[in-house]
């Protein structure tokens, strides 16, 4: 049988561990997940800027957009520009096949067959990671959302505000709850923070066996392969460069404001209880602040319903199918015959 060969994308708030999440999945010997990327959601966004991608020219003018725009984040993958742009230009013409063969191509670079991404707030973009990928498995993780917040104040990059830290994690949560039972099956696993930190090679076993990977004791042990796959310059992430430890968890009740502990609790409770984090018992929040909480949920509310009813007008004027051809599920699902001796229907 065919060794799994499915796209692996890890999501959740931002704060939940994801990063440590990612080094132990780089650790495993076929696995490779760089650092976070910023191209893909971005290239989605602009695909009708790139064209019909059957015209070789509009390839290399997408591939040369993902290699020299400085918010992608191209330069910390430290790849070979120019190797990847011929590489797009040689490749099925998709969009996802162009942003998959960088991914491919950082997993190449550390001799490993298998390849995903990391960022938390793909949970907001599953419907377009799959359109880009149909085959992608999903990893998420989940945290207590009062230690998300907390971590989140203390962020050099985060300028939002206590009540959009919260507004996030009840989003991340919801899609969760909600959203990830709606996915195709056997392409969603969830986890929570606490539990892999606790007891890792369990969790990661259980991890392995969705991702139809043999556990690789190597995964227990992510700060070895900090230096490489997390860049230095992010220092907020100093702790991956040791080891696995429980002693973060729970240190919201020194991080967090009275007031802050009581917004936590009475706009997350529900959904803290049912991912078994207890509650302290704080009082209601204000009114008014509540009231600020709402304001914000709101807003971010709207902007999402705003980007999904643009989406579906962009979708009516696409040029091309966008589904990468990578990988053997990729290939099926777009009727492309699988070469000689490779068996359908065995990605993993």
């Amino acid at each position: 049988m065919r060794q799994a060969d499915r796209p692996i994308f890890i999501v959740g708030c931002p704060r939940s561990g994801t990063t440590m999440l990612q080094l132990m999945l780089h650790a495993h010997a076929r696995i490779a997940i760089p650092p976070e990327t910023r191209f893909m959601v971005a290239a989605y966004q602009r695909r009708l800027h790139f064209g019909d991608l059957n015209d070789p020219a509009r390839r290399r003018e997408l591939a040369e957009w993902v290699v020299n725009r400085r918010q992608s984040r191209f330069h910390e993958l430290r790849l070979d520009a120019e190797e990847v742009v011929r590489q797009i230009v040689a490749g099925p013409p998709t969009l996802g096949s162009a942003l998959g063969i960088v991914l491919r191509s950082y997993a190449e670079q550390h001799g490993k067959p298998r390849w995903g991404d990391k960022r938390p707030s793909y949970f907001q973009s599953i419907d377009v990671l799959l359109r880009l990928f149909p085959d992608a498995q999903f990893v998420h993780l989940i945290r207590d959302g009062r230690d998300c917040v907390a971590s989140l104040k203390e962020m050099p990059w985060y300028s939002g505000s206590v009540y959009s830290a919260v507004s996030a994690w009840a989003e991340a949560v919801d899609f969760a709850r909600y959203g990830a039972p709606k996915l195709p099956e056997g392409s969603y696993h969830e986890l929570r923070y606490e539990d892999l930190t606790t007891a890792p090679e369990a969790h990661l076993r259980r991890l392995c066996d969705f991702l139809g990977e043999d556990f690789d004791p190597a995964m227990c042990e992510p700060r070895r392969v900090a230096e490489v796959a997390c860049p230095a310059h992010k220092f907020w992430h100093a702790r991956t460069r040791e080891e696995v430890t429980t002693a973060r968890s729970g240190t919201w009740r020194e991080r967090l404001d009275p007031w802050e502990i009581s917004l936590c609790e009475s706009v997350l409770g529900d959904r803290l209880c049912a991912y078994g984090y207890e509650l302290s018992g704080a009082p209601k929040v204000e009114t008014s602040r509540m009231v600020a909480y709402e304001r914000t949920a709101a807003k971010r509310k709207l902007s999402r319903v705003k980007r999904v009813a643009f989406d579906r007008l962009v979708r009516l004027r696409e040029p091309n199918p966008l589904g990468a051809r990578l990988t053997s599920g990729q290939l099926v699902l777009a009727g492309v015959p699988l070469p000689r001796n490779e068996p359908a229907g065995v990605s993993g």
